[in-house]
Formats: C-alpha cells, structure tokens, sequence
C-alpha cells in the first residue's frame, strides 16, 4: 500500500516527464538520508525500489569481505531471502556484479544464467528479473534486483532500466555513507578500548618515588598500548625487586600478554628471592597459556641496599649496561632464551656489586631510536649519552637521555623504555 506523501511513477498510465522523475529521484535521496544505519538504509532502499518500479518482490546483496560471495542484506517480497549466500559468479545477480553492468531479463526462461535452484527451494515463481550494479567510483559492492514487474504485459523494459541505474545511483551513496558511519563507531570504540587498556598498562608502572630511591624507570609507548614493561618495588624485608621486559609483537595481544606476565612477576616476587627460580616458575606458567608464538624477552633481579648486591637473570633481552666506577661499561648478555619459548629451562643468575656504579636496562627501542643525525642511536650512542649526563642525579638523568632520541611530533618507531639501578658506596 502506497503512502500519501510518496510519489510513483506508475499512477498514471502516460510515461513520466523529466519534472516527474527529477521529484521521484530527490524523494529517494532524501529517504535514504534518513537514517545511518546501514540495515534501515537497505530497508528503505528496498521499499523504495518495489513501490516506484511495481515489482513483486526486490532484494539487495552486497559482497562478502573476500569477494567471494554474496549475501542477501535485505529484501522485500512474498518469500524472504535474507541472508541467502550465492557465489560470486552466480545467476543473473552474479553476472551484472562480475560485469559491472545492469541485467535485464524479460522472460528468465530463455536466459541460461538464472539459477533456478532459488526458484526451487522458495516456491516462488520468476518470471522476468531486473539487475543493477551498486558500484562505488569504480568498485561494485554488490547488486540490486527486482524481480515481476506487476502492470503491463509483466515484464521489465529499458525505461525501468534506466529508473533502476538512477536509483541504485542514489541507494549505493546512502550504503557506503552508512558503512563509512559504522566504521566511524567501530574506530571509536577501539580507540576507547585503547585508552582504557593504556590507562591499565600505567596503572601496572611503579608510582613515582623519591629521588633517593635505588630504582628509576621511564617508558615512552610508540602508540596507545605498549609491550614494554618495567616494575620495581620494596619487599617487606627490604630488598627491592626490579624487571624490565619486551613483549614480541604489537597491539592488543602484546598488551595484554604484558599485563599477564608484569602481574605474575610482581606477585611471585613478594615472597620469592632468587631471581632463577623466579623466572623458571613464571616461564613454565606463561608457556601454559601464551599463543601465536609469543615470548617476553626480560631482566628480572633484586638489589640488597644493606650490601649493594644485585642478583638478576636475563631471558634472552639485551644486555644490560654495566658503568663502572672507572667510565668503562660492560656489556651483559643474556644467560638464557626469552620466556614462553618452552618449559623446563633454566635462568642462570648474574651477581655483581655496585659500590657507587650503576646498572641500565633497556629495551631495543632505545638503541634503535635515532639520534640528532638520524642514525640508529646503537649502544655506543647510549654510553655516549650516559657519559655526558652521568653528573646528572639518577632522578632526572633518564628523562635527559630519552629526551636525545625521543621526538613525538616525529613519530616513534618503537617503544622506549629504560631502567636505571645506582647504588652509593659503601
């Protein structure tokens, strides 16, 4: 049944003038415009077609992600058919996809593209189709087809043709205005879940503490979540616990493997004082649970402050650098493979003393940054930087070093995370 307020061009018997299709075609855009929601869109896109082209029934389907199918999104009609899923090349809706060009059928009895299989299993009874591309500048997304023209002799001709390209015109804009709209939605709720997942991953950082304090940490993340970690804290008993560690990958998957691994180090660490075993019992509990071959490269030890001991193990991570009392740095590789790769491993223990030294640890987006001339910054760059800052107190030294290679209105190629352990002398 027709509405008041809807103009159509079969309610008179002679053929429209241009002022009639002009009002028809602004009535249809205007609907369209109506609404964002891309099923409501599609909806009225087909009520649409069927009232101003008397057809019985009308259906759109539009191409799967792949291209390899299409689905029916909406149709109109005495037999529903929404959701039924043709192959790309399939039937006339098939062809006029493939060929980017509309279709008509006047008598489907004569035309060996028509799947008959549809007409089978619904019970309805095709007599003459009319099929139009929904094309994008220069991609087609996907059809509309009408299906029996009701007046006349039943079947479509080259004037319903025309009508048809001119509104699939208008109704593909309406479509890919409303997708454009849900991708809008969906980008706000990822960078939402973004920020909440940031604003956890801070939370897991060590609070800010004094400037005596034995530990400082910085980290800089190169987007919204980070798979860098570091932690460190007091026990009761008074040795301080610290880590520092690099999630391979990126996104989400690094974050929240990052989240696992810094809450099941910090809990262990409490009551748990050798940095081996420490690590052996958290790679076998990561190995239960890590997927898509993920690992955590990481440094994890404790510092006596009554002796200036430090114990700590290193999983496959970078090797710390070690500035010695004399200027001289030392290098100290890795004893062990990164966690996650395989239970059952070991994590042999370095000590070392640092009567008035110090110890920096530090992720790979450091010595990849680029320094003032635009070359990777390397470890020579960072003893470079740690020299010529080492007069610097340990509260604010960090910040002076990262501000050489970090560059926010630049970019950052990786996230940038560094620790520092200094010990007074004895």
């Amino acid at each position: 049944m027709k509405s008041s307020n809807v103009y159509s061009l079969f309610e008179t018997e002679t053929d429209p003038d241009l002022d009639s299709q002009l009002v028809l075609l602004a009535e249809v855009v205007q609907s369209f415009a109506a609404s964002l929601d891309i099923d409501e869109t599609l909806n009225i896109a087909i009520e649409r077609f069927i009232q101003y082209l008397d057809a019985e029934a009308a259906s759109i389907f539009l191409l799967t992600d792949d291209g390899e199918q299409l689905v029916c999104r909406g149709c109109a009609g005495p037999v529903d058919i929404t959701g039924l899923t043709l192959p790309a090349t399939a039937g006339i809706v098939g062809k006029t996809v493939n060929t980017c060009s509309s279709q008509i059928v006047r008598d489907i009895r004569e035309d060996p593209d028509f799947a008959q299989n549809v007409d089978e299993d619904t019970g309805f009874e095709t007599r003459s189709i009319l099929c139009a591309p929904l094309m994008v500048l220069e991609e087609c997304i996907g059809a509309l087809e009408l299906i029996n023209k009701r007046g006349g002799d039943g079947l479509f001709d080259k004037r319903d043709e025309n009508i048809m390209i001119a509104l699939a015109s208008a109704a593909v804009l309406a479509i890919h205005n409303a997708r454009m709209a849900d991708q809008l939605v969906v980008q706000e709720r990822m960078q939402k879940e973004l920020e909440l997942a940031r604003e956890i991953q801070e939370s897991l950082l060590p609070r800010s503490v004094d400037e005596e304090f034995l530990v400082q940490g910085l980290n800089y993340p190169a987007s919204e979540v980070s798979g860098d970690f570091f932690d460190f804290f007091q026990r009761e008993d008074g040795l301080i616990y610290f880590n520092l560690a690099d999630v391979s990958g990126k996104g989400m998957n690094a974050a929240l493997l990052m989240a696992n691994v810094s809450s099941l180090l910090h809990h262990l660490a409490k009551d748990m004082k050798d940095p081996a075993k420490l690590l052996q019992r958290v790679n076998d509990e990561i190995c239960e649970t890590v997927s898509h071959g993920m690992f955590v490269t990481l440094v994890s030890g404790f510092i006596d402050p009554q002796t200036n001991i430090v114990s700590f193990a290193n999983a496959g991570h970078q090797p710390p650098l070690f500035h010695k009392n004399d200027d001289t740095f030392e290098e100290l590789p890795a004893t062990a493979p990164p966690v996650g790769i395989m239970t059952g491993i070991e994590f042999p223990a370095t000590t070392l003393s640092l009567d008035g030294e110090s110890l920096y640890v530090f992720t790979d987006g450091v010595t990849e940054a680029m320094d003032e001339s635009g070359k990777e910054l390397e470890v020579d760059g960072l003893i470079n930087l740690i020299k010529s800052n080492s007069k610097t107190i340990s509260s604010k030294r960090l910040d002076s070093i990262v501000s050489n290679i970090r560059r926010p209105n630049e970019g950052q190629h990786d996230d940038i995370t560094i620790l520092l352990i200094e010990c007074s002398q004895i």
